[in-house]
C-alpha cells in the first residue's frame, strides 16, 4: 500500500500541475484525476485500518529529527485524506453538477454540501496539494538520508522482502507514476489560423453561442441610418459583403439553481452580404465551432463537448442561416432564420442595434434560445438549468 499510494500521488502531482491549462482537452484527464484521487482515499483508509492490527515499527531516530519525521508522516496522512476529500467537495459544490464515474464504471454521489462552500473547497484543495508536494519531497529526502547517508538500511523496512530488485523496482514506481502523468498530458492546442480578410468569409474571435453568432452576422450586415424613404427604394445592385472585425465579443449565460453560468465560443466563421439601405437583401450564414465552447472552467468545458450538451463528436458545428432582415426601430433590427444545432433545425431570431456610418458599423444585440428544443443540457447535469439561454454580442463590421 505504501508504494502504490506513493506512485499514485506522484501521478496526481504530475497531472494536477497541468489540468487548469488544458481547457476542454483535459476533460477526460479530469475524470481520471478524480478516479485516482478516490483510489488514494480508499487505500489510505485501508492503510489506517491495517495499523490497528499491525503497528508501525519503532522509530530509529529521536530528538528533533525524529519529531520532524513524525510530523511529516502525520502531514502526509492529512494530505492523502484531505486532497481527495476537498476535490470531492469541489465537484459536489460546483454550479454544474458533473456526474462522476470512478474509472468510467462506478458512480460517485455528490457530497451533501451547500454551493456556498465551493470557493472554500477549491482553495483548500489547492493549498493541501502544495503542502502535500512539500511533505512528499521531505519524506523522500528523509528516507534517502537514512538509507544512504546514515547507513541504517531504513528502506529495507519498507520492502516486502530483502531483495535488491525490489529495492530498485518499488522506488522506481514513484518515478514511473510521475513520468506517466506527464506523458499522457494532451499536446499543445493548435493555434487557429488567422482569418483572411475576405468579404464573403470572415472568422471572428470570441463568439459565444450559435444564436449569438447569428446575431453578429445579421447585425454586421444591417445599415444604421436607413431612411424609410430610402429603404423603400429598390437596390441598385448586388448587396455588399461585410467582414466582422477582430476584437468582437459574444457571450451567453444561463441560470442554474439561482446562480448564473456564463461563457462563449472562441471560433466561428461567417458569410455576410447585405445592402445597408435594404435589410431585406441580407444573406447570412454563420458556422460555429462547438468544440471552442468555454465557460471558463476546464472541467465544465469538457462537459459542454459531451452528448448531454453539444455532442461535438457527432455534431461539431452549429449553423445559422437567414435570408433578409427587417428594421424594427430607428437603429434596431431583427433577423429571422434557422438555427441547426445537434442535428436539429429550428426557427431562430436575433435582435440588434447599429451605430456608425459609412463602411464601418458597430453592432450590439441579444437573443434567447430554447435549449431543450435542441437537446442541450437535457441530462442529469442540466437539471437545474433555466429553459432559455440568453445571448449577447458586440463587434464591428466593415463593408467591402
Amino acid at each position: 500500500m505504501h508504494w502504490a499510494i506513493a506512485a499514485l500521488l506522484a501521478f496526481q502531482i504530475a497531472v494536477g500541475w497541468a489540468l487548469e491549462d488544458l481547457g476542454a482537452r483535459g476533460f477526460a484527464l479530469f475524470q481520471l484525476h478524480k478516479s485516482i484521487g478516490i483510489s488514494i482515499l480508499l487505500l489510505t483508509l485501508a492503510r489506517i485500518a491495517v495499523r490497528y492490527w499491525k503497528p508501525r515499527p519503532a522509530p530509529v531516530e529521536g530528538g528533533w529529527q525524529g519529531a520532524l519525521a513524525k510530523a511529516v508522516h502525520a502531514g502526509l496522512y492529512v494530505f492523502m485524506l484531505g486532497a481527495p476529500l476537498t476535490g470531492w467537495a469541489l465537484v459536489s459544490t460546483a454550479k454544474v453538477k458533473v456526474p462522476t464515474l470512478i474509472f468510467g464504471i462506478i458512480p460517485l454521489p455528490h457530497l451533501p454540501l451547500p454551493m456556498g462552500a465551493h470557493e472554500l473547497a477549491e482553495g483548500g484543495h489547492s493549498l493541501i496539494a502544495w503542502i502535500g508536494i512539500a511533505l512528499f519531497a521531505l519524506h523522500v529526502a528523509g528516507a534517502l538520508r537514512h538509507h544512504f547517508l546514515i547507513g541504517d538500511g531504513l528502506l529495507w523496512r519498507m520492502i516486502p522482502a530483502r531483495s535488491s530488485v525490489l529495492l530498485v523496482a518499488l522506488p522506481a514506481l514513484i518515478a514511473a507514476g510521475f513520468v506517466l502523468g506527464r506523458v499522457i498530458l494532451p499536446g499543445a492546442a493548435p493555434k487557429a489560423a488567422a482569418a483572411p480578410n475576405l468579404p464573403a468569409a470572415v472568422e471572428e474571435q470570441a463568439p459565444a453561442n450559435a444564436a449569438e453568432a447569428i446575431g453578429n452576422s445579421a447585425n454586421a450586415a444591417t445599415p444604421v441610418e436607413a431612411d424609410n424613404a430610402i429603404a423603400a427604394e429598390e437596390p441598385l445592385g448586388p448587396p455588399p459583403s461585410w467582414a466582422v472585425q477582430p476584437g468582437g465579443t459574444i457571450g451567453f449565460s444561463v441560470g442554474n439553481s439561482g446562480e448564473t453560468i456564463s461563457g462563449g465560443f472562441a471560433k466561428w466563421t461567417a458569410k455576410i452580404a447585405m445592402d445597408p439601405d435594404h435589410p431585406d437583401s441580407a444573406d447570412i450564414r454563420v458556422e460555429i465551432d462547438l468544440s471552442s465552447a468555454s465557460v471558463g472552467d476546464s472541467y465544465k468545458d469538457g462537459m459542454l463537448a459531451g452528448d448531454e450538451f453539444f455532442g461535438v463528436a457527432v455534431h461539431p458545428k452549429a449553423v445559422f442561416a437567414a435570408k433578409g432582415a427587417e428594421k424594427t426601430g430607428a437603429n434596431s433590427y431583427r433577423a429571422a432564420g434557422t438555427l441547426t444545432l445537434k442535428g436539429v433545425s429550428k426557427p431562430q431570431s436575433i435582435r440588434f442595434t447599429l451605430s456608425g456610418t459609412g463602411k464601418t458599423r458597430k453592432v450590439s444585440g441579444s437573443a434567447a434560445i430554447a435549449r431543450a428544443a435542441f437537446g442541450v443540457g437535457n441530462g442529469e447535469s442540466g437539471t437545474g438549468l433555466d429553459p432559455k439561454v440568453a445571448v449577447s454580442f458586440g463587434f464591428s463590421a466593415r463593408a467591402d
